[in-house]
């Protein structure tokens, strides 16, 4: 491939970039247009009131007689308020602005906020799967308020500015078209110079986002994991890999901070050098009578008013790179095909028997290594399935091909005879309740926890859940019972209290078929007894699927199926298993020998 087909698709990426933040922006602010408009007007009307200051201003000049020889105080005086009420009114105005976009803004950033929340929930789980749930949260937190910045004060701002620059120029041409075309002569360069620092800079700004949502991403892990870290002593050792990972955000921080610093300074040289020939030529114009001392003033002071501008432009496009950058990455996953829709066809799943069937189903998270394979297995209503087998066998990713978070490449998976992609997802997962490894309970009430997958179920329903999770006792000894608080992170609950809620939450739940994965494989042995009693009791009526490490909590089941390499290697009860001497009752004598 060719540097310049390389390059040409390089500009085809950034055009597309670009044009994928300006869209994404005008669908947002469009709803907002007539509070934009508004500002829009206020900002114009402020501006031209402020420009009309440094006519004023020359004008008093004038009547102070420098030139004439003698000073008209009267309108002297009535130029010096009438600037003064100039400046005010641009102020007032200008204030009122600042209010109304700044509270427009707002809105615009909540809706975004909100839509990008709502499209993290109802993104696939493949999605999740592969990127950090610290780099997600930048996107809404960080991300955001860049480009809340950047809507609120850097594009007002930009406006602001242009309308003070042409102002300006056309203030200039009516005082000296001769004079203004000396000051314009150095404007070519001051735009080049712009242009390309923006594209020198907007890589940087990228590389920055990222940089930043890879290390928010690394803290969350770590912190997630600072229990083992401490037991096993590896503090200095994630200290100093923080300390590389912080050294390349900080660096690329520097970077597009660096570069964007020199542009400011820069621009001001240049506009300096445009004052400073303009100062030469109007003086010798002023010598000759080209026009009076207070003209001169007049255009001086609109050649800083538009110097200015363009230095603040050039200031901010530090900032707006950053807002683009940001504004790309959240775009980019709002952008995101969220869980494929269900087929036109689909069905609600109802009056739910149970009959389960994995027929010849074939499975790959990438294509190069696939993890179930050619497999087979069916239920009967209300039986009690156990899948066992090592760490990587597919136990895990079995359950998530039958609530559809991943679907088969080859093969089906039916319900009832009812091939789950002509079911509705809502429906399908509305006939299980799941029982994880990793409890979930959110900061709340334990009521709202229990009843979670059924908030109008009543105190008594919820306390007979409980009752039957062997929780009850627990809950009703605390001051509150049933509206007590679970705190952040639930971190107030031993794990096997925590377990049994989520057990609870199940049997209020009362679906046709369950999912229990691991449920007992962070609890002491006495408590896995109380857990055991309570899923026996969860189980009765319902079709299961038990994943389990620990056989002997799997013993009574009515099949079970070891998976090896995404295979069925065995099938049977456990006594049929441990009769045939294979490899079930290899697994199950290594554990308890």
């Amino acid at each position: 491939m060719t540097d310049s087909t390389v390059t040409s698709k390089q500009k085809e990426h950034k055009t597309r970039d670009y044009r994928k933040v300006f869209r994404g922006l005008v669908k947002y602010v469009k709803p907002e247009w007539p509070s934009f408009l508004i500002g829009l007007v206020l900002l114009l009307l402020a501006n031209i009131l402020a420009l009309a200051g440094p006519r004023l201003s020359g004008e008093a000049v004038d009547a102070m007689g420098i030139d004439a020889g003698g000073v008209q105080f009267d309108a002297v005086l009535t130029k010096s308020l009438l600037m003064l009420a100039a400046y005010a009114g641009s102020a007032i105005l200008n204030y009122m602005m600042v209010r109304l976009i700044a509270r427009t803004s707002k809105r615009v950033i909540a809706r975004m906020r909100q839509d990008t929340f709502d499209q993290i929930i109802d993104l696939p789980l493949s999605y999740i799967d592969t990127h950090q749930a610290g780099d997600l949260v930048s996107r809404i937190s960080y991300d955001l308020d860049v480009v809340s910045t950047a809507i609120s004060q850097d594009i007002i701002v930009i406006a602001a500015s242009m309308i003070t620059v042409v102002g300006s120029l056309v203030m200039m041409f009516r005082m000296s078209v001769a004079l203004s075309m000396a000051f314009l002569a150095l404007i070519p360069i001051t735009v080049l110079f712009t242009i390309y620092r923006i594209k020198k800079t907007r890589p940087l700004f990228r590389k920055r986002s990222r940089k930043l949502g890879e290390m928010n991403g690394y803290v969350e892990e770590i912190l997630f994991g600072q229990k083992t870290i401490g037991a096993y002593r590896k503090e200095s050792f994630f200290t100093e890999e923080f300390c590389g990972i912080n050294e390349e955000a900080s660096d690329a921080h520097y970077r597009a901070d660096y570069q964007a610093a020199l542009n400011g300074p820069s621009v001001t040289l240049i506009s300096n050098l445009s004052l400073a020939l303009v100062a030469m030529i109007g003086v010798s114009l002023f010598l000759k009578g080209g026009f009076t001392i207070g003209i001169l003033t007049s255009f001086i002071l609109y050649s800083r008013r538009f110097s200015g501008p363009i230095n603040e432009i050039a200031a901010i496009i530090a900032e707006m790179q950053s807002a683009l950058s940001a504004a790309e990455r959240v775009f980019t996953l709002l952008e995101q095909p969220p869980e494929p829709p269900d087929a036109k066809h689909a069905l609600p799943l109802e009056n739910v028997r149970g009959v389960v069937e994995f027929d010849r189903v074939s499975f790959a998270y990438t294509e190069d290594q696939p993890v179930i394979k050619d497999l087979s297995i069916k239920t009967k209503p209300g039986e009690l399935l156990a899948i066992v087998g090592s760490t990587g066998a597919g136990k895990t990713t079995l359950i998530n091909l039958l609530m559809r978070f991943y679907d088969p490449q080859e093969g089906e998976i039916r319900i009832d005879g009812k091939n789950l992609l002509d079911v509705t997802r809502d429906s399908l997962r509305r006939s299980f309740a799941m029982v994880l490894q990793d409890t979930w309970l959110f900061q709340g009430t334990i009521r709202d926890n229990i009843a979670y997958g059924k908030p109008e179920a009543t105190l008594e329903e919820v306390r007979r859940a409980a009752e039957a999770a062997h929780i009850a006792s627990y809950i009703e000894s605390l001051p509150r019972g049933y509206d007590s608080l679970i705190s952040d992170s639930a971190s107030n609950l031993s794990q096997g209290q925590k377990q049994l809620m989520t057990i609870a939450r199940a049997m209020l739940l009362d679906t046709p078929m369950l999912i229990l994965d691991e449920a007992t494989s962070n609890v002491d042995s006495q408590t896995e007894i109380v857990i055991q009693d309570a899923m026996n009791k969860l189980v009765q009526g319902r079709t299961s699927f038990v994943i389990a490490h620990r056989l002997s909590t799997v013993r009574n089941a009515d099949q079970i199926v070891l998976l090896r390499d995404g295979q069925v290697v065995e099938q049977g009860t456990h006594d049929e298993l441990l009769a045939r001497g294979e490899a079930y009752a290899d697994l199950y004598q290594a554990q308890f020998s």
